[in-house]
């Protein structure tokens, strides 16, 4: 996909591209100084790398930036259900792969929606890898507090004609996610990726994969990462939260801190779900200041 000239001014970085074990290709981000200890952002749905482009231009001073867009989404190849799960398992492995691929051992792990079930669940074998983790509104653990508008999504027929046909996810997300109204330019980077019933597979996938019923496939694998969260304590871990999320809330942020007691929060009253677009100054600062000390 060519990206238009007022969204490669907000997302200026050459796009790289790893080609996964079924052989569909994942376009990720690289930059910033090769010789450094590289930070891993994990985007998740409906965004893409693009959430992070302003964080990856000032960390990529000192650090080497890698964003992945996750398969099916952002500048990632979109196969059909019948050639890739779409599933957690799925995307952690893709991620275990490109890590691999890429010779990459140790590195901080800024993570953001699916991103901290998808980070976590890759590495919870080996968190050791893990040099230091940025929680940004998301989750590594089950939950049923999910809001009706999201539980709508995951309905049989309707759900997949209203997500896809209709883009009724990642269109609404441009103004639900946010406490600031975004740009022209800012929103139309957002939903580039997600134009038409074929590139929007994965925003619908990832909706029904939230694992809200006892035997959903994907609840015994979240299950298993949920229980290595607590080694999670001896690695420096802290989180940004926007508290006006209406999806990854407050409550979750609890949950966090019940299975991270040295867990360092920062809370932002002022922010929603795509918090990095609301209060960017003050998540630059703190983040930056967390993994440069």
């Amino acid at each position: 996909m060519q990206l238009t000239p007022e969204i490669s001014h907000e997302y200026p970085f050459t796009q790289n591209f790893f080609t996964q074990k079924d052989g569909f290709k994942i376009n990720y981000i690289d930059e910033g100084n090769k010789t450094s200890l590289p930070t891993i952002f994990l985007h998740g749905n409906p965004t893409w790398s693009f959430f992070y482009r302003k964080l990856i231009l000032s960390l990529s001073e000192e650090f080497r930036c890698i964003a992945p867009d996750h398969l099916g989404c952002g500048l990632s190849d979109k196969p059909d259900l019948s050639n890739f799960t779409y599933d957690l398992r799925g995307h952690s492995e893709n991620l275990v792969d490109l890590l691999k691929d890429l010779q990459i051992e140790k590195f901080n792990l800024v993570v953001h929606d699916w991103g901290g079930a998808i980070g976590l669940s890759a590495f919870r074998n080996n968190f050791k890898k893990i040099n230091k983790l940025v929680l940004l509104n998301t989750a590594a653990f089950s939950s049923k507090d999910v809001p009706k508008r999201i539980r709508f999504c995951r309905l049989p027929i309707i759900g997949e004609f209203f997500v896809r046909y209709l883009n009724g996810f990642a269109g609404p997300a441009t103004w639900m996610a946010t406490n600031k109204k975004l740009s022209k330019t800012i929103k139309s980077g957002f939903l580039f990726p997600y134009q038409n019933w074929r590139d929007r597979i994965a925003v619908w996938r990832f909706v029904k994969d939230i694992p809200l019923e006892n035997n959903h496939p994907s609840l015994s694998y979240l299950l298993k990462t949920d229980q290595c969260i607590s080694k999670l304590n001896h690695i420096p871990t802290m989180a940004c939260w926007g508290m006006k999320d209406f999806c990854f809330h407050g409550g979750f942020l609890r949950e966090w801190k019940k299975r991270l007691p040295n867990l360092t929060v920062h809370e932002i009253n002022n922010a929603g779900h795509y918090l990095l677009e609301d209060e960017f100054e003050y998540c630059e600062r703190t983040i930056t200041s967390f993994l440069t000390t």
